[in-house]
């Protein structure tokens, strides 16, 4: 109801009070704030041997353009951030922990990112066991044989990057071998990735064949059967000289919802299998990478309209320096639908047909300043396929140790409302943050 909603939103102002208050307070007597604070982690120490770090920050971004029914503001938030770490001799106790006011969902929350127990029971053998960021592969910001969770709204509403990545619960094995490595990942219960819903950032509807917004939001089927609904991933890697050379598989799930139940309408995950490699190598003074995967999907024919085809997915990539403090890295990215002619056949009426190859290009560039206390840098991705692109451009200054200010800027632009970046178009934003760690 619109009065609860009142209520909501007068509680979260008189949340951000406070924390108000305490940025006021530490801007103008930092000094002492440190000096008790350090006092405080130093006698956690020496009485529970516990490491505590964090952050506290204070983010507002805004939209460009809001043609759709989405809010004027992309982000408005308090957060906190609580990081402990314990010896226990026989295993290390990680937690951390995201406490937050959101004034554009008009709610708190908590989120506990990590909690999990690491430990060596041999000596050529690491277990990671409970919530945990799972990630490997070679691309940047381009993910083939990385399969675990993401946090996609975070990332196109001006988040600090860390949160693109969601946690997994999971269980994590390393086994180091003379020649290779192995490294075996089990999630007994699928998590799955935030995925464009709606309701904070608009989308295209390829069902009504519109963007869609708040006022049409749309669901997914859970996935909640515990061991069934698993997720299970393997590397195996080797260097030889200079050269990082490695294995993947996974059997689970698409991590976003790549299919529609022709019942409810409602979004599921199909069924989704792995194979892939990567290389890695330092070429011509700089770094050259390349990766590929093939992804096995539910509908192994292509004859199923409502489920993503299977694909072969590519990406090649090289990091050069340009300049004292000025680096660059560009990458290709091509996705290459498979049974394509049933694929065409089987289109439901209405619905845009994609192209059988979809190709991106991206760039990187990154310039430190005023002794590397200023960092410079925008992101690109262009698709020369869909005609479509996605900027990302950031300013982040260190003051002091303690504190940072950030800029950037969320860019979408695109040809068709149907394509990729296309369709976030009306998502375009921009945003400022401040942080105090300790």
């Amino acid at each position: 109801s619109s009065s609860k909603k009142v209520e909501n939103m007068a509680f979260l102002k008189l949340f951000s009070i406070p924390v108000l208050w305490s940025f006021l307070l530490l801007m103008f007597s930092p000094g002492h704030a440190m000096a008790n604070l350090d006092a405080f982690k130093d006698k956690l120490y020496d009485q529970y041997q516990v490491d505590l770090h964090g952050f506290l920050e204070a983010r507002n971004g805004w939209r460009l353009d809001r043609d759709q029914d989405e809010k004027d503001a992309s982000i408005a938030e308090a957060r906190g951030q609580i990081e402990l770490n314990k010896d226990l001799t026989w295993a290390l106790l990680n937690m951390k922990a995201d406490f937050s006011g959101d004034l554009v969902d008009e709610k708190m929350d908590a989120n506990l990112r990590e909690l999990n127990i690491a430990a060596s029971p041999l000596d050529n053998v690491d277990i990671i066991a409970g919530r945990q960021i799972l990630t490997w592969g070679t691309g940047d910001l381009l993910f083939i044989n990385d399969l675990f969770a993401k946090d996609w709204k975070s990332f196109f509403i001006g988040r600090d990057d860390e949160y693109l990545k969601a946690p997994s619960d999971a269980l994590k094995t390393s086994i180091f071998f003379s020649d290779v490595n192995l490294d075996l990942v089990y999630v007994p219960l699928f998590n799955g990735s935030q995925f464009i819903d709606g309701s904070r950032l608009s989308y295209w509807n390829g069902l009504q064949g519109r963007i869609g917004d708040r006022s049409l939001t749309v669901q997914d089927e859970n996935l909640n059967r515990f061991g069934r609904d698993s997720e299970f991933a393997a590397r195996l890697s080797k260097t030889i000289d200079s050269l990082e050379l490695a294995l993947y598989t996974y059997n689970g799930f698409w991590q976003t919802p790549e299919g529609v139940n022709a019942t409810s309408f409602n979004l599921i995950h199909p069924r989704l299998s792995v194979v892939g490699f990567s290389a890695r190598k330092p070429l011509g003074g700089g770094i050259a990478n390349v990766e590929a995967g093939y992804y096995d999907s539910e509908d192994h024919s292509g004859n199923d309209p409502y489920i993503r085809n299977s694909e072969v997915r590519f990406l090649t990539g090289f990091e050069h320096e340009l300049g004292p403090d000025f680096t660059g890295s560009v990458q290709y990215y091509l996705e290459w639908k498979q049974d394509y002619d049933e694929y065409v056949h089987n289109l439901l009426p209405g619905m845009n047909k994609a192209d059988e190859y979809r190709s991106l290009l991206t760039m990187r560039l990154t310039k430190l300043l005023m002794q590397q206390n200023l960092n410079l840098g925008v992101f690109i991705y262009y698709s020369p396929s869909d005609n479509d692109v996605y900027l990302r451009p950031k300013a982040k200054y260190k003051i002091s140790d303690q504190w940072t200010a950030e800029v950037g800027g969320n860019i979408f632009s695109g040809a068709n409302d149907y394509t990729f970046w296309g369709q976030f178009a009306d998502n375009t934003n921009l945003y400022a943050s401040m942080r105090w760690s300790f």
